[in-house]
């Protein structure tokens, strides 16, 4: 195989590892729950601590390739993350499986810039735009596949399988790049390991204190968290400012138009993250779906958004960026009220499928109006810098609305729960044992001295509580997807 071809099979077979893993997990995630007996918070934590360093350390990572090679550390970050994939495939317990999910997403955050820079460098101007264009072809495909696989791999093997198929992938990836070349890397500046400090610990604040304050209430040490991680992210901007070679160059955001996309990017990506968690949740744990239907229920969100992209690319040229990049969130918006309005019921076909088809024809009006809007918003020569920023933007929209829509979810469904459960005929330490199960949202264990009429009573209370816990959650990203077309509206040109 021509040198050429290897990388861009490597490369692709890379990136898809790195971003299929945050679109496979979240269907197994109520069967990983399930098995490791963790509540609602640990659970959403085996999610939140693979996003977290991939969205602080991304840009990082991409420095790290520039200075030491791209082609070395894009081997040494795909053997790292198919290690780290085998440790959480073995885990025996939710932390552990936690810990390693931040090795992956450490392991990550080497992967992804460093495959696409690889690309940029191995192919001559004239072959680059064909090369990139089948890798985003390619790595969009696997992961709207993403879903769906994970699904039925979880059901049809186990969630670990999940876990374990990214060890020959990794191999895979290594064998190809053996003894290729690759221009000699440039040393540049000191990488920004002081932001990059501050952005991590920042980010992890925030995510701590919305995920415990959901669960524990608004006590000292979420607020602390909270408090502590806006106050370092400020302090981020500050260092920023100050690096001599910054993880996110200040001067790209003098431009309102460049700001202004990235900021849409963050509301718009964070409401796509928090459903991709949120409905196989309300699907798998209310509903009683099967984990690969779970999967399954995304497919005409993904189809929509793999088979109109090319078209919608299009419509930047003919009628500019504003209209599908205002249009485009306003659709996802109604798919989102549409799942408030499906959520109390189980019907896909009247239901999901109507309301996800909206989500994925809005997504498709906007993602590539909105990629080729950001990179157009910067010179020439910082287009590399500028595509990473915004990828990196994806990441924190996603984390931080994810840790978000877990504190909405688990304080409404407290708040809901209590009254439901005055109307069961309990006593009070029945009662008691259940609510000590706060953490555990919609599958909490009923003790076995309730009897069976009681027992349905609580198990309708739990099953009403969740779906108007998930309603709020949905009307909360379809909120995110109105202010995202209202940021692009007032700085796009």
């Amino acid at each position: 195989m021509a040198p050429g071809r290897r990388v861009l099979a490597a490369t692709v077979l890379a990136s898809s590892l790195a971003f299929l893993d945050a679109t496979v997990v979240p269907v197994a995630l109520p069967v990983i729950q399930d098995e490791l007996g963790m509540d609602a918070v640990g659970a959403q934590w085996v999610f939140e601590a693979y996003l977290l360093p991939l969205a602080a350390l991304m840009l990082l990572g991409g420095a790290l390739g520039d200075r030491l090679g791209r082609r070395r550390v894009l081997i040494g970050g795909t053997v790292a993350f198919a290690v780290t994939s085998g440790v959480a495939g073995a885990a025996p317990t939710g932390v552990s499986l936690i810990l390693a999910r931040a090795l992956q997403g450490l392991s990550a955050a080497l992967v992804v810039p460093n495959s696409l820079a690889l690309l940029g460098a191995t192919f001559p101007d004239e072959r680059r735009g064909r090369a990139i264009g089948t890798w985003t072809a390619a790595t969009s495909i696997a992961v709207a596949l993403g879903p769906a696989a994970g699904g039925l791999i979880t059901e049809s093997v186990s969630w670990r399988a999940v876990f374990y198929l990214n060890l020959p992938v990794g191999a895979a990836v290594a064998w190809l790049l053996r003894g290729v070349e690759e221009p000699a890397p440039h040393a540049g500046g000191r990488p920004d390991a002081l932001g990059a400090v501050f952005a991590t610990v920042g980010l992890g604040g925030l995510v701590y204190g919305l995920l415990h304050a959901g669960s524990e209430g608004v006590t000292a040490l979420p607020l602390v968290a909270l408090v502590g991680g806006a106050l370092l992210l400020a302090s981020f901007v500050l260092v920023e400012r100050r690096a001599t070679s910054p993880m996110v160059p200040p001067r790209l955001f003098r431009d309102p138009v460049f700001s202004g996309v990235n900021g849409m990017t963050v509301l718009l990506y964070g409401a796509l993250t928090g459903l991709s968690v949120q409905v196989p949740l309300l699907l798998v744990h209310v509903h009683g779906y099967t984990p690969a239907q779970a999967g399954l229920a995304f497919l005409p969100l993904t189809a929509l958004l793999a088979g109109l992209s090319r078209f919608t690319g299009g419509l930047a040229d003919r009628y500019g960026a504003r209209v599908p990049l205002v249009a485009g969130p306003l659709l996802v918006a109604a798919g989102c009220l549409l799942l408030v309005r499906a959520a109390p019921a189980a019907a896909f076909w009247t239901g999901y499928m109507p309301a996800l088809s909206v989500t994925g024809l809005g997504l498709a009006l906007t993602v590539p109006v909105l990629t080729s809007t950001v990179l157009g918003a910067v010179p020439a020569r910082h287009v590399g810098v500028a595509s990473g920023v915004n990828n990196a933007a994806a990441r924190v929209g996603g984390l931080l609305a994810v840790a978000l829509l877990a504190f909405v979810a688990l304080t409404v469904f407290e708040a809901s729960v209590g009254p439901r459960l005055d109307d069961a005929d309990l006593t009070a330490e029945e009662r008691a044992a259940l609510e000590a199960q706060s953490g555990r949202f919609a599958t909490r264990d009923v003790p076995d001295t309730v009897g069976e009429e009681a027992r349905a009573e609580v198990a309708a209370a739990l099953e009403g509580a969740a779906v108007v816990a998930f309603r709020a959650v949905f009307a909360v990203c379809a909120g995110l997807c109105a202010l995202s077309a209202l940021t692009a509206r007032l700085t796009v040109r």
